[in-house]
């Protein structure tokens, strides 16, 4: 840092600093969607959208359609991470102000506290599973229950809140070394589970016609495009934030090459199994079953319960890190990083995941639906405000001495560390976007393309002055040269 632009300890901590040991590869990115996508949340959301009413084909299609978006954003919001070695809520400073930041850093930290709870609780409904294998007499401790959860409830849910906590207290590094292998693990399960299914089914009393009405026409395309919006939706949290990752990534060349692999090719292949074992469930059980830790348990081969299990905790344990410890371990460490370290950040979420009960949340395809609405109109703006001055009004440069002063002199400081301007978009787009959601019927499911749209449309308005001068600057240095 220049002694111009003095580093603020009001701003920046240890973690909080540039990243300067930048040695992530491809495949470190890949593992790390690996282990967004492979989890017990990620296949129950997938195999939900069946109650849209759309078959397997029109599913997948749908998955397909909404992976590429997600890719497009993950690339998008990945870069100035990936060039400045900065977490998301330093990135956000540069168009909300160094402290105006705190607003989206605290809303994504937010979002983050709801997904931890409910991936904790999914994780632990593969862990009674285990505890009943081993301890069938286990079982009388779910006749009772406290705040709508039973006994033996509690037990699973406190056993994986714990075991995601020991983890993520060793650091980034052990996070990295989770990552690599829990994404990978689930294929092994998700191989063995397919395959044990389809053969007790057989090929031929397979269908992948699985909705209770069928759908033609326009009628089939609406849906459709829900669900493409519902799966942009579900992953609107670990994109926006994904700078939080990216930042470790050796190139931006790397960055995209993990990209391609961890998002469209992966969830490709996990779509697919996803598909067959939902499909397969009806002429082995007599009926759908969308969630695989339920198909898992009535399942005879004690040999294939084991290992489901085990590798579904796994695998969502992982997402739950990745996506919902490291967040606000960042985001909260932000608002006040001499006070809050980057794991007593993770804590305050892992916490606050408690006191909203999410078994209570997560219970049916609609609350599903209806809380990926919710906080898509919340972030959607985010996304929209970010990548339009990232890429149309700072032209992709990033000083990174300002990121971290409180020096008037900043480019980030505006208008005494706040940008007034990104904060009346987000409350603009943000509005619409919650009305939307509650008060208009059938805008609910494009929120957060509703946000993200209004809130870069008004920002960019709002920004022609700063934009034209950036502009202005970068002529004369053409000319200079």
């Amino acid at each position: 840092m220049s002694d111009k632009l003095l580093i603020s300890p009001r701003l920046s901590n240890e973690d909080l600093l540039p990243e300067k040991d930048q040695k992530w590869g491809w495949y470190s990115i890949f593992a790390f969607w690996m282990s967004d996508v492979h989890s017990v949340g990620g296949y129950v959301f997938a195999a939900s959208l069946f109650a849209l009413g759309l078959n397997g084909i029109q599913v997948f299609i749908s998955l397909l359609a909404g992976i590429s978006i997600v890719l497009l954003f993950a690339n998008l919001m990945g870069k100035p991470g990936q060039k400045s070695g900065a977490p998301f809520p330093i990135i956000a400073r540069m168009a909300f102000g160094v402290f105006g930041a705190n607003i989206p850093a605290i809303i994504r930290g937010l979002i983050a506290v709801v997904w931890y709870g409910i991936q904790t609780y999914l994780a632990s409904s593969a862990f009674i599973i285990l505890i009943l294998y081993f301890f069938p007499s286990a079982a009388s401790l779910a006749d009772a229950s406290f705040l709508g959860l039973s006994y033996l409830g509690w037990v699973g849910f406190t056993s994986m809140w714990v075991l995601q906590a020991i983890i993520f207290m060793f650091g980034m590094d052990m996070i990295r070394k989770v990552i690599d292998w829990s994404g990978p693990a689930i294929y092994i399960a998700m191989f063995a589970l397919c395959i044990y299914l389809v053969n007790l089914a057989g090929w031929d009393n397979i269908s992948f016609n699985l909705s209770s009405q069928k759908l033609i026409g326009w009628d089939a395309i609406t849906q459709m495009i829900i669900a493409t919006c519902l799966v942009a939706g579900y992953f609107a949290g670990p994109t926006l934030n994904f700078s939080d990752f990216s930042r470790y990534c050796v190139s931006y060349k790397q960055l995209k090459v993990g990209n391609l692999l961890g998002l469209p090719v992966n969830f490709i292949i996990f779509s697919l199994f996803s598909v067959l074992i939902v499909s397969a469930s009806i002429p082995v059980f007599g009926e759908m079953i969308t969630d695989p830790v339920e198909t898992v348990k009535r399942l005879d081969s004690g040999l294939i319960t084991i290992l489901g299990a085990l590798t579904f905790i796994f695998a969502t344990v992982g997402i739950n890190i990745v996506a919902n410890f490291v967040a606000p371990a960042f985001d909260f460490s932000n608002v006040a990083p001499q006070k809050i370290s980057f794991k007593a950040g993770g804590f305050i979420a892992a916490f606050g995941s408690v006191l909203l009960t999410p078994w209570n949340l997560f219970n049916n395809p609609e609350v599903i639906h209806y809380t990926v609405d919710v906080l898509a109109a919340m972030i959607g703006p985010l996304y929209g405000i970010i990548i339009v001055d990232y890429y149309f009004i700072k032209k992709g440069k990033i000083d990174i001495d300002s990121l971290y002063t409180e020096s008037p002199k900043g480019i980030y400081w505006y208008q005494n560390g706040f940008n007034m301007k990104s904060i009346y978009a987000l409350l603009i787009a943000g509005l619409l976007a919650v009305y939307a959601t509650f008060f208009i019927d059938g805008l609910a499911n494009y929120a957060i393309f509703i946000g993200g749209f209004t809130a870069a449309f008004v920002y960019r308005v709002l920004m022609t002055k700063e934009r034209n001068e950036a502009i202005s600057v970068s002529a004369s240095l053409a000319e200079q040269s």
